[in-house]
């Protein structure tokens, strides 16, 4: 009897773009993945909530989920779209290599842009050890959803600074109490999805 070939580690590192204090995880995942389910773990990383739509830029080719991919063919040509249900986290490493890059957008409204880069796997004896998928490292707090992007990111860190702002409480209130953007559990988010399994 065949035995399927154990998942290997492919290490990425995932930085928002336009933000500051930048955000940025490192991660491995299985080469067995498909874009889709990275997708849903970058969400969990990152800390958004899956709530809008997002699409990868790998190369040449744009990989997103069915129902974008139909969305955006009402306005125009889909021909370089790729449905991540059927594209591997194995086949873009094998594009990119070590030190490429792709994109991973996520609300297109807000306009957030992720860099992803494909770094070295550690070791193999000691990738063995480690379960798949799990955060390595990473730095800051996500941006809360729709925010309105880099630019309302930006404008609502400066009036959270500022008690005296005139939108200071009603920031408060949106955002249910305090916010840290330099806040970030590496145990908790690895803690976490295992328990979410």
């Amino acid at each position: 009897m065949r035995t399927s070939p154990r998942p290997q580690p492919v290490a990425l590192r995932i930085e928002l773009l336009d933000v500051a204090p930048l955000v940025w995880r490192r991660v491995l995942v299985s080469n067995q993945w498909t874009l889709a389910s990275l997708h849903s773990y970058l969400q969990w990383v990152m800390g958004w909530t899956g709530s809008h739509a997002h699409e990868f830029q790998v190369g040449a080719n744009v990989v997103a989920p069915d129902w974008w991919i139909d969305e955006v063919g009402l306005d125009s040509d889909v021909a370089n779209y790729r449905d991540e249900r059927r594209v591997s986290v194995a086949a873009v490493a094998a594009e990119l290599r070590v030190g490429g890059e792709a994109e991973y957008r996520y609300d297109m409204g807000d306009g957030w842009q992720h860099r992803i880069v494909i770094e070295s796997p550690p070791p193999v004896d000691a990738a063995q050890d480690l379960p798949l998928p799990i955060c390595l490292a990473g730095e800051n707090a996500c941006p809360p959803e729709d925010v309105g992007g880099p630019h309302g990111y930006a404008e609502f860190l400066k009036i959270l600074r500022d008690r005296k702002h005139e939108q200071y409480e009603d920031m408060v209130r949106w955002i249910g109490g305090v916010f840290d953007p330099s806040g970030f559990d590496l145990n908790g988010i690895n803690r976490q999805f295992k328990a979410a399994k």
